[in-house]
C-alpha cells in the first residue's frame, strides 16, 4: 500500500486531457456573465422586474442570450466535470481494494475546497460562491465511481424529475387559482354577490400581486442593506453581502447541493461513455448536440420570456428548467468536443486550456474585480449605473482580460496560485510551481 500511495501525484503535462481543460476555462469565465448583475445591480430588481434595469434593444438581445445559452449551464459545467475529474482522480482506486491513499485525498481536497468556499463567502462576501456547495456534494460522490453509466445517468436526473414533479403541481395550482380569480371577476362585472370564497381567492391573489411586484418585507429589509452596504463602510458591505447568502443560498443549501450531486453523478456517466473526455467520433457529437439544444433552446426561451413579466402567471420553469439546463450542458459538451475535432476549432479553443488549468484563480479573481474594484462604494462604485449590455459587455471585458492572464501566467508556472496552494494543501506537502524548476529537477 505504501508503494502505491507513493505513486499518487497530480496530473501534469501530457497526461492532462486537453478538451477537460478547455471546458473547465469557458466554465469558469462564462459564469461571469451570471454574476456580474449580482454584483452590480439591485437584487430585487434583479428577481422582481428585470426590464427595469435597461431594456433597449441590445439589452434584451444581450439578457435573452444570456439566459438561453448561458444561465446554469456553467455551472452545469462544470458540475459535470467534478464527476468526470473525480474518475481521472480515482483511477488508481477502481480496482479491488484500491489505495486507501485516493479515498484519502479525494477527501481532503474537497474539506479544503468547502473552507476556500467559506473564505470566498466571508471574506471576499461573495454570496454566490459555489465552491463550497460542491466541495459538499463531492464528498458524497466517491462511493459511485463504480455504478455503471445508465445507473449514474437515471440516479442523476432525479433531481431534476424532483423540480419537474413539484414545479408541476405549483403550474397546477397557480392555473387553478388564475381560473378562479377570472371567475369572480366576472361575478363582479355582473354585480353578482361575492361569497367568502370569492374573497378569499381575491385576497390571495392581491397578496400574489404585491409579492410579486414587491418581494415581501424580506425584500424591502434587504433593499435597506444594499442602500447601507453601497453607502457605508466596509462592514455595512459585508453585512450586505454575508446577510444576502444567509437569506438567499445558505437556505436552499440543501437542494444546491443536490442538484449539484445529481450533476456529477451524469458528469460520471459521461465519462464511462467516453462523452465528456472527447473519445466518441463527430458525427456522434452533432447528434448529441442537435438532440440537446432543440428541446432545451425553446423551453428556456419560454421560460425566459415568462421571468419578465410582472403578473403572477404560471410559469412552464418551474417544471421545465432543470431538465433544460442539464441537457443545454450536455449540448456545450457536445459542441465544444466537436470542435476539438477539426483544426480550426482547435485553434479557436486552444487558449481556453490555460483558463482552464488556472480556473480555480480566475474563479477568485473575479469576485476581486467585481466586488472590490467595479461595484464596491470605495472602488469605482458602478453598482446600479450599468443596464443589462453594459453589465454584459463588462463581463466580457473583464474575461477577455483573464483569458489573456491565464495564457501569459501558464508560460511561467505550472498552474494558477490557488491551484498549488490548494494541490499542496490537498497532498500535504509542497507542490512544483515554477516550470524553470520542474524542468531543471527532470534533467537532473
Amino acid at each position: 500500500m505504501v508503494g502505491e500511495a507513493a505513486t499518487i501525484a497530480p496530473v501534469t503535462g501530457k497526461a492532462r486531457i486537453e478538451v477537460l481543460d478547455i471546458l473547465r476555462g469557458i466554465a469558469i469565465l462564462g459564469i461571469f456573465f451570471m454574476n456580474i448583475p449580482f454584483m452590480a445591480a439591485p437584487i430585487a430588481k434583479l428577481f422582481l422586474n428585470i426590464p427595469s434595469l435597461g431594456w433597449s434593444p441590445l439589452d434584451q438581445l444581450s439578457w435573452y442570450a444570456v439566459q438561453i445559452a448561458l444561465e446554469g449551464t456553467q455551472r452545469g459545467l462544470l458540475e459535470l466535470l467534478f464527476g468526470a475529474g473525480m474518475m481521472v482522480l480515482a483511477a488508481k482506486a477502481m480496482q479491488p481494494d484500491g489505495p486507501v491513499a485516493v479515498a484519502d485525498l479525494y477527501w481532503r481536497r474537497n474539506l479544503w475546497l468547502i473552507l476556500f468556499g467559506l473564505f470566498d463567502v466571508f471574506v471576499l462576501l461573495w454570496p454566490g460562491d459555489i465552491l463550497h456547495i460542491y466541495g459538499l456534494a463531492a464528498l458524497l460522490l466517491f462511493p459511485f465511481r463504480k455504478l455503471g453509466p445508465n445507473l449514474l445517468l437515471g440516479l442523476g436526473m432525479l433531481y431534476a424529475l424532483f423540480i419537474a414533479v413539484t414545479g408541476g403541481l405549483q403550474y397546477q395550482e397557480r392555473v387553478e387559482l388564475i381560473g378562479r380569480v377570472h371567475a369572480v371577476q366576472e361575478k363582479q362585472v355582473s354585480h353578482a354577490a361575492l361569497s367568502p370564497a370569492d374573497k378569499k381567492t381575491l385576497e390571495e391573489w392581491r397578496k400574489l400581486v404585491v409579492r410579486r411586484t414587491t418581494g415581501g418585507e424580506e425584500m424591502k429589509k434587504y433593499t435597506e442593506l444594499e442602500r447601507k452596504g453601497h453607502s457605508g463602510g466596509l462592514i455595512d458591505y459585508a453585512r450586505m453581502n454575508i446577510t444576502a447568502w444567509i437569506g438567499f443560498v445558505s437556505g436552499s443549501l440543501l437542494f444546491n447541493v443536490a442538484e449539484a450531486f445529481c450533476m456529477m453523478l451524469i458528469g460520471i456517466s459521461l465519462w464511462k461513455w467516453g462523452v465528456i473526455q472527447g473519445q466518441r467520433s463527430a458525427g456522434f457529437y452533432l447528434a448529441l448536440m442537435l438532440l440537446c439544444y432543440v428541446p432545451a433552446i425553446g423551453l428556456r426561451a419560454i421560460a425566459a420570456q415568462e421571468m419578465t413579466t410582472l403578473v403572477p402567471i404560471a410559469r412552464t420553469g418551474w417544471f421545465s428548467l432543470e431538465f433544460a439546463r442539464i441537457a443545454m450542458s450536455i449540448g456545450h459538451v457536445a459542441l465544444i468536443n466537436l470542435a476539438v475535432k477539426s483544426r480550426p476549432g482547435r485553434a479557436v479553443l486552444a487558449p481556453f486550456k490555460a483558463a482552464g488549468r488556472t480556473a480555480f484563480s480566475l474563479y477568485f479573481l473575479q469576485q476581486i474585480i467585481g466586488l472590490w474594484i467595479l461595484y464596491a462604494p470605495w472602488g469605482l462604485n458602478f453598482w446600479t449605473r450599468q443596464s443589462w449590455s453594459d453589465m454584459h459587455g463588462t463581463a466580457l471585458m473583464v474575461i477577455a482580460g483573464q483569458l489573456l492572464l491565464a495564457n501569459l501566467w501558464v508560460r511561467a508556472f505550472t498552474s494558477g496560485p490557488l491551484e498549488w496552494a490548494w494541490r499542496s494543501l490537498a497532498y500535504v506537502r509542497w507542490q512544483p510551481f515554477l516550470k524553470s524548476r520542474v524542468a531543471a529537477a527532470q534533467m537532473a
